[in-house]
């Protein structure tokens, strides 16, 4: 369900991938301006790298040069932070999700805006789910038409989207195929003995399912499990 939904962004991702990937390796041709992108918060340390050159563990890219390193092509690289624009096929940092994307931008490769993750954020299509963080909502048209996902912390008995990632501890108990807009939504709690859960539910360590209920779950079946 979720590959359909995100498909008309794998196209755009694709296309982005392969035109930074060609920038990275110094071939791409014409001329433009380099563009620096500016953070909300102070100025950061960081420098210009010729094209193909690593980035360091911790650091994105804020910025590409076309005419830089003798033609070859030059990208900012400079250390994450809240509230960042970054060019498209910079590494997103550990704890941080996309929630803007400007096709324009960085010299017309295409940037995205890096936040740390919080509760209550729309993130972009394909952008990370940061650990304990569940999607609870689905907006088609948001993050300039790509589709954007709300990102809430887990917690027992939340409704998440589809695709979600299910948090070490919790399992799927319903399922609602209208939910989530249109996309289906699954309703997670907390383990305990004695819960139904859904098919494709993670049992955790110390549980075991036992009987199976084909008209539990909404009719997709439902499984007994108890203590191990």
């Amino acid at each position: 369900m979720i590959a359909s939904v995100r498909s008309r962004f794998a196209a755009l991702l694709g296309a982005v991938a392969l035109l930074a990937a060609v920038v990275l390796t110094g071939t791409a041709t014409g001329t433009a301006a380099a563009a620096t992108q500016t953070s909300s918060s102070a100025v950061r340390e960081g420098g210009w790298s010729c094209s193909g050159a690593p980035v360091p563990a911790g650091y994105v890219i804020t910025a590409y040069d076309r005419t830089g390193c003798d033609g070859r092509g030059s990208w900012y690289q400079q250390p994450a932070g809240d509230g960042l624009w970054t060019c498209s096929g910079s590494p997103i940092v550990t704890g941080y999700v996309i929630t803007q994307y400007d096709r324009n931008g960085c010299s017309g490769i295409g940037a995205w805006y890096h936040q740390l993750a919080r509760n209550g954020l729309w993130t972009c299509s394909g952008s990370p789910v940061v650990s304990g963080y569940v999607i609870t909502q689905y907006d088609r048209n948001g993050c300039s038409g790509i589709g954007a996902w709300y990102h809430q912390l887990v917690s027992n008995g939340i409704w998440t989207c589809s695709g979600s990632p299910v948090v070490s501890g919790y399992v799927i108990t319903q399922y609602d195929r209208n939910g989530c807009s249109g996309i289906g939504a699954w309703y997670h709690q907390l383990v305990s003995n004695g819960i139904w859960t859904c098919p494709g539910s993670p049992i955790p360590p110390g549980y075991r399912s036992t009987t199976y209920d084909a008209t539990g779950c909404n009719g997709i079946g439902a499984w007994y499990t108890v203590r191990a």
